[in-house]
């Protein structure tokens, strides 16, 4: 038998914190995410090893540097949530009101790249993958639940062709692929768990599957390292667990700060570290993981 409590623990460390003059400004609908009125998401590394992330609430997206020093990017109207950079460069966000955007961090410019399917805009993407070829994975949570299993996970090809996989997840979040694409990890939060999707080789969903269940509420973020574990941030626990292939807990990373942790990033020194975005003490958290984490721009060496 297994259990969540024989998990090993690991000591996190705080990375940097957001200065004050750059914090938002609460607001009602803000302090019902996070205490301080700032929910931090998104964490992606550049190849320059620049870390970006996103703030939910107050429309905006920073730079942190190897250094810890931050730097606003983009301020707009708009619900910036996940964030991931094509191996070409650009950096693609899922805005939970606008959908899928394009930012250009030279000029802070925010464009939108996909509004919806055909005649209907998205419920609210949430957060989005690459794959080696190109092709962007997201998911679109909306207010999806228990009670309206309707969420979905789209693909966007590289020719510009978007197809919904699948549309019956209560709340879909974060999202990874195996380390041979042909899985899709999904971070199912109303339902405490996180699904796995297998591919068919004609890129449909064969059949849908129970990977992890979860002992509390909100699985957020996922990443994948080399070993094909997979990290899953939960929001409430105030942790991240690092289950094994089978979906069993091996590792638990407990934040040092507040219990606010969303997302997560491999990055660092030989890709060993695992930084966390946590809202209510405006910080970038990591931990020196076990194994490193799967290197997004390999296959462009």
């Amino acid at each position: 038998m297994f259990s969540y409590d024989s998990a090993k623990v690991i000591k996190s460390e705080v990375f940097a914190v957001m200065p004050e003059a750059l914090r938002g400004k609460p607001s009602s609908s803000a302090m019902r995410q996070s205490k301080s009125g700032t929910t931090l998401e998104g964490p992606s590394f550049d190849r320059q090893g620049n870390l970006y992330f996103t703030d939910i609430p107050n429309g905006r997206i920073f730079r942190v540097s190897e250094l810890g020093q931050f730097e606003l990017i983009s301020e707009y109207k708009g619900r910036p949530n996940g964030l991931k950079i094509h191996r070409d460069g650009r950096i693609f966000v899922a805005d939970n009101e606008h959908g899928i955007m394009l930012l250009d961090p030279a000029k802070g410019s925010m464009t939108t790249l996909l509004r919806g399917p055909d005649r209907e805009h998205f419920k609210g993407v949430n957060d989005l993958v690459f794959g080696k070829n190109g092709d962007l994975y997201f998911t679109d949570q909306g207010a999806t639940g228990l009670h309206d299993p309707t969420g979905r996970v789209y693909r966007y090809d590289a020719e510009g062709k978007l197809n919904c996989l699948i549309d019956t997840i209560p709340s879909p979040n974060g999202i990874v692929l195996s380390e041979a694409e042909d899985v899709i990890y999904v971070a199912v939060t109303r339902a405490n768990a996180v699904w796995n999707l297998p591919l068919a080789p004609g890129g449909a969903i064969s059949r849908a599957g129970l990977f992890a269940q979860l002992p509390c509420l909100g699985p957020d973020g996922l990443a994948a390292d080399a070993e094909g574990n997979i990290a899953i941030a939960m929001p409430f626990l105030g942790a991240v667990w690092l289950v094994n292939r089978l979906g069993l807990p091996a590792y638990r990373v407990d934040s040092c700060r507040g219990a606010h942790l969303t997302n997560i990033a491999y990055g660092g020194p030989g890709n060993r570290w695992l930084y966390m975005t946590e809202g209510d003490s405006y910080s970038i958290l990591r931990a020196e993981m076990p194994f490193p984490g799967r290197l997004m721009y390999s296959h462009m060496c």
